[in-house]
């Protein structure tokens, strides 16, 4: 018996529709099945594949619950034997947060494939039908494993994957990292090595996750020219877990900004210090007075620091 590939459906712009065909911005999200998605696809035909609808949702409007249902799904699939990989359909606007979550408390050995699209399904020349095409052709590689993106041919590791343009078709960038493989005439082109799973305490991280009945709050703050630190006094005083501060530059923060976070920090707050800039990382110095993210970007900090906070919790 062959092995199949599951398609997950959460909604976003490759669900959505609009009422002409030119139109690109005007359209509703999420609403298109993903039975549909892959009936829209001739090339599909032939291929053993199975359709989940997780969610319907605009990505912009992504939640926990979505997220504590997507993984808990993913990792029933994963865990059939007749199952090679997953594909997500899923919104551009917060797929790099999802790919770096399922990153992180998946740790799979089969591949977990997240496409998307940047026009909506009524288009005149939709990218979704392609995209999921190749997300299928990547899920279905010979030795593919990890947390991947797809979008306009090119694959993306989640651990790097950014959404870095707001319209065009190839929205996204694995910035300095490069490319983890490109899709070209229906074959798959490795750049670089699959992603590694994404912790080895993933299976805790699962339990975690599965487990959650709340999740703690983490907000991200931007330092800018006349950042006063008032944004975290009000967070202080509405109640909040952590902070990630995305800093200018080498993640510096203004005086204000820093004094109050260190404030925050000595309440039991916890606080990570990344970096705005689109390349490039925090490098962590002898006079640092908060930790950094660790190479990552404020939205996939914000992640790893819910992750932390909900182990703490455990």
């Amino acid at each position: 018996m062959p092995q199949k590939i599951v398609v997950l459906g959460t909604g976003g712009t490759i669900a959505g529709t609009a009422a002409a065909p030119g139109d690109h911005l005007g359209y509703t999200a999420a609403q298109l099945g993903v039975e549909a998605l892959v009936a829209a696809v001739p090339a599909l035909a032939g291929v053993p594949l199975a359709c989940e609808q997780v969610a319907q949702l605009d990505s912009k409007d992504m939640d926990f619950t979505t997220w504590q249902q997507l993984v808990l799904r993913c990792r029933h699939w994963l865990d059939q034997p007749d199952v090679q990989g997953l594909v997500i359909t899923h919104g551009t606007d917060t797929l790099e947060e999802t790919a770096f979550l399922l990153h992180r408390v998946l740790a799979p050995a089969k591949p977990v494939v997240l496409t998307c699209a940047m026009r909506p399904a009524t288009a005149l020349m939709a990218d979704g039908p392609q995209n999921l095409l190749d997300a299928v052709t990547v899920a279905r590689a010979p030795g593919a494993t990890g947390v991947v993106a797809v979008c306009a041919g090119v694959v993306h590791a989640a651990p790097d994957v950014s959404k870095q343009h707001s319209y065009r078709l190839d929205a996204f960038t694995s910035g300095e990292a490069g490319p983890a493989g490109l899709v070209e005439e229906g074959r798959l082109r490795l750049l670089r090595d699959w992603p590694a799973a994404g912790a080895k305490e993933g299976p805790a991280a699962m339990n975690l996750i599965a487990a959650a009945q709340a999740w703690p709050r983490v907000e991200i703050v931007f330092n800018h020219a006349g950042a006063d630190g008032g944004i975290v006094r009000a967070l202080l005083a509405h109640g909040v877990d952590g902070i990630v501060a995305a800093g200018t530059g080498n993640g510096t923060l203004s005086r204000g900004l820093e004094a109050a976070l260190l404030q925050a920090q000595e309440r039991g707050v916890r606080v990570l210090r990344a970096t705005r800039c689109v390349f490039g990382r925090v490098l962590p110095h002898g006079g640092d007075v908060l930790p950094h993210a660790e190479g990552l970007s404020p939205v996939k900090a914000r992640i790893e620091l819910l992750l932390r906070l909900l182990a703490e919790r455990a």
